[in-house]
């Protein structure tokens, strides 16, 4: 979800401006998903990079975050939201680690979308934690069982991946989940970004041939076998 920062200094706003206008994106998006078929949904709201950011930014961050939880679970609630938060917490203020704890438990039996928002996450960061813990319980380390111990193992690996803001790279975001994701690029910046977005992406994703490493004759099943 790039481009709040940006978004704001257009308009000669603070940048945390356009971090409360990118909530208000991520509501329209997430209403949209059930409609459209979309089961899952993963957003990056804060990277483990992101600690770096001016004090200011950041401190503002989590106070949206604390309000954006008291005033959005309730409505996650009624409408079926499982929200997950994946990432590190410990480097959390209590107040924080506390909402997030809460937001999970009251939304946890919801089953019309689950909504993952990474926070204080980083793919090197998943990748690394999950390979530690395998060795620490004595564990082979092979593709499965560190896709098994990775901190989205909840859920399968995402078949469309949306950047807004125009940026074309990963950003240390779902690594080895990526792996055969189809990469879609907004120009849009993410306050801006709506359901007739959205629906211009997943047209594009539904024009993609997805291979996983076969040819095109296989996946048109026209291949006719030697033997």
């Amino acid at each position: 979800m790039d481009g709040n920062g940006r978004w704001a200094s257009k308009r000669f706003l603070p940048r945390v401006a356009g971090h409360k206008q990118g909530v208000d994106a991520l509501k329209r998006i997430v209403s949209a998903c059930p409609s459209r078929g979309i089961s899952v949904l993963t957003v990056f709201a804060f990277s483990s990079e992101n600690w770096s950011r001016p004090a200011e930014e950041v401190s503002g961050l989590m106070d949206i975050l604390a309000l954006a939880l008291s005033r959005e679970v309730p409505k996650l609630q009624r409408d079926g939201v499982q929200i997950r938060f994946v990432g590190a917490r410990d480097n959390l203020s209590p107040r924080v680690k506390k909402g997030l704890e809460d937001a999970e438990a009251a939304t946890a039996a919801n089953t019309a979308l689950t909504l993952n928002v990474c926070f204080n996450y980083g793919g090197r960061w998943d990748i690394v934690s999950a390979a530690a813990h395998l060795a620490a319980v004595g564990t082979l380390i092979t593709e499965k069982s560190l896709s098994g111990a990775l901190a989205l193992a909840h859920c399968g690996d995402p078949d469309l991946l949306i950047r807004t803001g125009n940026e074309k790279r990963l950003s240390n975001f779902l690594l080895w989940q990526a792996a055969y994701t189809e990469l879609y690029f907004s120009s849009l910046l993410w306050p801006d970004f709506d359901e007739p977005a959205l629906d211009s992406a997943l047209s594009e994703f539904r024009t993609r041939e997805r291979r996983f490493g076969k040819t095109s004759d296989q996946i048109a099943g026209n291949v006719v076998s030697d033997a």
